[in-house]
């Protein structure tokens, strides 16, 4: 018996990285897959129907049960079609897995607008969209009498939650907004038995993160692999399985440590009763503790560099930005 015995699942993005693993140990668990992928390099350009496919073939071939969707999670349309690919195959949807993402890495100042909607478009649109398709559907289950535990699994990343890496304006944007999206939708949608948590993987080896230093260099056979994409899937279907009693959460995933985030938090304050004055906050603003990004920088890429200096970290920002460097150590 699998922890998703007769669960349906749709996963976006499932023909690479960690949506292929999703995908995979899914399907091992007993769950019915719709693989989507159009195929579309890391940049959203292009497309490829084979690559759905090959995750399907993969799945049937150890006796599981998956059929293919190429749309693009960018159309609207195309998004309802995937819950109906769900329907029309397996008969019921019970989980959404919003994997879907492209990157653009560039600075504020070149980042073209065409560049910052398209990423945004698949990241956070998107999974506004296919959320949107099947929540409709089932809301008009729930109210036709048929209650079942649904379940919606976002994915994040630490770029736009945790780390503010440079060259990745539009990439964390949608990110950032995903998370957002998670905590609304989950106090919307539990009225129709429907559960909404984010995972947000970290220092994982995709394709996005294959030019940072370090990151494609595997451990020895039979080690454990913290970079291995395969870390999320777990935590993915923990999340997917009806028994999980959780919503409205945020899970930061990098290799076997899974911790809980709380998002945009109060720190200290100041107060008067009254209107302050330019002069008086410039005063007493000395007074609150504030985090340097700088610092917050050097320790999500401490993982894959090691400890940085603030002068060395200001000229490898300076090198990403001027020569257009992927660099992605905390993101997937």
């Amino acid at each position: 018996m699998g922890s998703l015995d007769g669960r349906v699942v749709l996963i976006t993005g499932a023909g690479r990285g960690i949506g292929r693993e999703e995908a995979l140990f899914f399907a091992a668990e007993g769950a019915k897959v719709v693989v989507n992928d159009p195929g579309v390099a890391i940049d959203g350009t292009g497309g490829d129907a084979g690559v759905a496919a090959k995750v399907v073939e993969e799945i049937t071939a150890h006796g599981g049960q998956a059929v293919a969707n190429t749309d693009s999670v960018t159309d609207w349309d195309g998004a309802r079609r995937m819950v109906e690919t769900a329907l029309e195959s397996f008969g019921d949807l019970h989980v959404v897995v919003n994997n879907a993402t492209i990157e653009r890495n560039m600075g504020l100042t070149d980042l073209s607008a065409e560049d910052f909607d398209d990423v945004v478009a698949v990241k956070l649109k998107g999974t506004f969209a296919v959320t949107h398709w099947a929540a409709r559907h089932w809301r008009d289950r729930y109210q036709a009498g048929v209650h079942a535990d649904r379940a919606v699994v976002n994915t994040s990343s630490g770029s736009g939650l945790l780390n503010p890496l440079p060259a990745q304006v539009s990439y964390a944007a949608g990110n950032a907004g995903v998370a957002a999206l998670t905590t609304v939708a989950a106090l919307e949608l539990g009225r129709y038995g429907v559960r909404v948590n984010c995972i947000s993987p970290s220092m994982a080896r995709t394709r996005l993160t294959l030019a940072v230093p370090g990151m494609s260099e595997e451990p020895p056979a039979g080690r454990f692999d913290p970079l291995h994409p395969a870390a999320c899937a777990p935590v993915a279907a923990y999340l997917a399985g009806a028994a999980c009693p959780l919503t409205g959460q945020v899970l930061s995933v990098r290799g076997g440590t899974v911790t809980v985030n709380h998002g945009w938090s109060l720190g200290g304050h100041i107060h008067k009763d009254g209107l302050w004055s330019v002069e008086e906050l410039a005063e007493k603003v000395k007074e609150l503790p504030m985090d340097d990004p700088f610092d917050k920088l050097a320790q999500a890429l401490s993982g894959a560099l090691g400890a940085v200096g603030r002068d060395q970290l200001q000229e490898m920002i300076n090198a990403l930005l001027d020569q257009g460097v992927h660099s992605d150590a905390a993101s997937a």
